[in-house]
């Protein structure tokens, strides 16, 4: 099993080119089953998640093939409806594919899907949701039996509570469905706007009509078309903390800051001196970082996906802070191992309470999830000596060649096997 081998303390200093959104990618990946033509796909990250969605579609029947790094799909002969849970297993956006085969054939068996072990994450919201298109289901021996005897029939749907993934299997599936479909309460994150810019680019009817308000005019058929996925914002976020808990000189390239704008105030919040240019942030991370309060929120507040990172960054702080974790139950695996290393975090309920002023102390550490594996990277750049990261296939669900990333700008990091 590969390891990252850590040599500390490191100071960050030069440029990183921010690879694709897996988020963006993995529902559009999904989507492209609606379609019985080619479609290209261009940005995409080479990450573990992508490769396990690329062997779905695959094993759906879809024929993909990479040219000049565009991604060529083409489900003229798409014909399965079974999604395994061999695939499913390791990754949680693999649901995704239910909507679309259900909107194309009118039936599906899905696997209960696998992925971080960070919350329970039920997809009751998709089911129940997409009950309300036409949708009869039930859950036999690990799997989901759906059939849509009448076809997929619009509606409107208010989710019960704000869901990313029900809100893009939603978008996905009413795009097909007969007549109108209003789904209300809906999730904002830019990765959901890129899906429906994707859904519209090749011919469907998708239009916001309030802040969490979506209407979609369910079209015949999709059009064959081009489409470049958005800049991975988590992995922009990441190198921002990176720079920020290194006191290092970062140019992040290949990035849109109006989806970092929460993540750019908080670090501003804490010391480090960031300065905003198109496609690109200028971040010089402070001497002294400041300590702060803060919460998950769906967009635009901070994201999960970042709220292990910036546990990190508080441990180095002035003062104790505070981070309440909204989204997630069980998002707080990495406290273990940052304790290890000489963090002093305590948890009560979903509130981490961080004691500053730490030093991270080198140590042998165990990866629990995707982010919270790139948390122990971070930690382990600022240490004094050897750190060695256990299971990083974690870290591979995500990041695109991160250790070559990191060397390019001063990390003593490589890869062991």
């Amino acid at each position: 099993m590969q390891k990252l081998e850590v040599f500390g303390p490191n100071k960050l200093k030069g440029k990183i080119d921010i690879s694709g959104s897996k988020n963006a990618s993995l529902p559009i990946l999904a989507a492209t089953l609606l379609s019985n033509r080619k479609i290209y796909l261009k940005n995409l990250p080479k990450v573990k998640d992508i490769e396990t969605m690329i062997n779905l579609l695959k094993s759906l029947g879809s024929k993909i093939k990479f040219k000049k790094k565009i991604l060529i799909i083409n489900n003229t002969k798409q014909t399965n409806k079974i999604a395994s849970y061999k695939l499913m297993k390791t990754m949680r956006a693999g649901i995704l594919v239910l909507g679309p085969l259900l909107a194309k054939f009118g039936h599906a068996k899905v696997s209960l899907p696998g992925g971080c072990a960070i919350g329970t994450r039920p997809i009751d919201i998709h089911l129940k949701s997409l009950a309300k298109l036409g949708v009869k289901y039930k859950i036999d021996q690990g799997y989901v039996h759906a059939m849509a005897p009448k076809g997929l029939v619009g509606t409107k749907i208010r989710f019960s509570k704000i869901s990313v993934g029900a809100t893009e299997n939603l978008i996905i599936a009413s795009s097909l469905a007969k007549g109108v479909t209003i789904l209300k309460n809906c999730a904002l994150e830019p990765e959901i706007k890129d899906l429906v810019n994707f859904l519209n680019k090749v011919g469907c009817n998708i239009k916001w009509i309030a802040k969490r308000s979506i209407k979609i005019s369910g079209v015949k058929e999709i059009n064959e078309n081009s489409y470049s996925i958005m800049f991975d914002r988590i992995e922009a976020g990441t190198y921002l903390i990176a720079a920020a808990i290194t006191a290092g000189n970062l140019r992040i390239k290949n990035i849109k800051s109006d989806f970092l704008k929460t993540e750019i105030d908080i670090l501003k919040r804490i010391g480090s001196k960031i300065k905003v240019k198109k496609n690109e942030i200028y971040i010089r991370g402070a001497k002294k970082i400041k300590s702060i309060n803060l919460k998950t929120a769906p967009w635009p507040g901070l994201a999960t996906d970042l709220q292990a990172q910036m546990m990190v960054l508080l441990c180095k702080a002035n003062k104790s802070s505070v981070i309440q974790e909204n989204i997630f139950e069980n998002r707080f695996m990495h406290v273990s191992e940052l304790n290890r290393m000489g963090a002093k975090i305590s948890i009560k309920g979903n509130k981490a309470l961080i004691n500053g002023n730490t030093k991270f102390a080198a140590a042998e550490l165990m990866a629990t999830d995707l982010r919270a594996s790139v948390s122990l990277v971070l930690a382990a750049l600022t240490t004094k000596g050897r750190s060695i990261i256990n299971r990083i296939y974690h870290l591979d669900r995500g990041y695109e060649s991160i250790e070559k990333k990191l060397r390019r700008v001063g990390a003593k990091i490589k890869r062991l096997k």
